[in-house]
């Protein structure tokens, strides 16, 4: 099987269990409870590591390898920090396959650790448009479908440039650096969205006719012959605006630690397709993780610090386990600092009549 074959099983298999969980299928439109969204996230994580093993075993299917040169070639080619010298065929690939595996679940952890605070960015623009809340899952259905074939855009284009001009990881890096030190400056600051003046409204209200109230789920409606899109669909559009700018401090995150663009696709998928139930879940909690933002903005710099001095690390040993064991280290001390040491509650003194 060669790359296209196993990334065209792949995205069938990927779509089948996306239908299920989206629910497609159905048109009841609810408000997704907690345990339903408990359920999918249950799902969606164990699929994730799931494929992590599959690729310690079978990591060869990806690209179709079937001899010592092919694997070296790919190792040459998308600069994994392993040597295989001296090593049989058999050998070879395990050392592959290991490495091809923490890279995914690195990019992985990356990634999701970084679609949280896109949550708060999703919660505050339904919350300024004033969705209901039964329509949050419409919304997040097309979402996600929007920002999975965004990132493949992004993705592949990104493989070939830094393929094509290794110089562009610096540029990344300082990308990083500069944005995980604004997020931590601004990790106190009260984030609003103005509907009004946000550029995407002004967009669609310019080149579009845009109806002046929700129509129930729907994201167009025919008024007097007129075809008009809704306020949900705005809301559609600005979700889809804002996860273009996240994929801006995510992607060259995660080519930190592979360059291997169907190893970053794979684990930018898993993360995305799992956002809506994690959504769900950690709606009514995330302000709980005070410390989070502080972990995140960490976690940035330093893959940015990574990426600008990559072969200084890779000529004394520094592997990709090593880059998943910080990151793990980064995201437990943000959120066991959160849990041990709780926001202080303002008290309010009040005057006796």
């Amino acid at each position: 099987m060669n790359e296209i074959g196993f990334f065209s099983v792949f995205l069938v298999f990927i779509f089948a269990v996306l239908l299920l969980d989206l629910g497609v299928l159905s048109k009841n439109q609810h408000k997704v409870g907690f345990t339903e969204a408990s359920v999918w996230s249950v799902i969606w994580v164990t699929l994730s590591l799931a494929f992590y093993f599959f690729l310690i075993h079978f990591g060869y299917l990806v690209h179709g390898i079937n001899t010592l040169e092919e694997i070296q070639y790919r190792i040459d080619v998308f600069r994994h920090p392993i040597s295989i010298t001296n090593l049989g065929f058999e050998d070879a690939l395990k050392v592959y396959e290991k490495n091809l595996a923490l890279e995914y679940l690195t990019g992985y952890l990356i990634e999701k650790s970084l679609s949280i605070d896109n949550i708060f960015v999703i919660i505050l623009i339904f919350l300024a448009f004033g969705v209901d809340e039964k329509y949050y899952k419409r919304v997040l259905i097309w979402g996600i479908l929007g920002a999975v074939v965004m990132r493949f855009i992004f993705i592949f284009a990104g493989a070939a440039l830094v393929r094509q001009f290794s110089w562009i990881l610096y540029i990344f890096g300082f990308i990083l650096i500069i944005t995980g030190i604004r997020l931590f400056l601004e990790r106190n600051k009260k984030e609003r969205i103005d509907p009004a003046k946000h550029p995407v409204v002004r967009f669609a209200s310019k080149y579009f006719k845009v109806h002046d109230q929700f129509v129930g789920h729907r994201f167009f409606v025919k008024i007097g012959g007129k075809n008009y899109i809704t306020p949900l669909f705005i809301v559609l559009l600005v979700i889809e605006f804002s996860d273009v700018i996240f994929a801006v401090d995510s992607i060259p995150a995660i080519f930190a630690v592979s360059k291997d663009p169907y190893i970053i696709f794979f684990s930018n998928i898993f993360a995305i397709l799992g956002l809506r139930a994690l959504f769900f879940l950690l709606a009514n909690i995330l302000d709980k993780f005070h410390y989070l933002k502080i972990g995140l903005s960490v976690l940035l710099s330093f893959i940015g610090v990574k990426m600008l001095v990559h072969e200084p690390l890779k000529e004394i040993g520094f592997t990709t386990a090593h880059s998943l064991y910080i990151i793990l280290a980064i995201l437990v001390v943000s959120v066991l600092a959160s849990i041990l040491f709780p926001p202080k509650i303002k008290e309010t003194k009040t005057e006796n009549l």
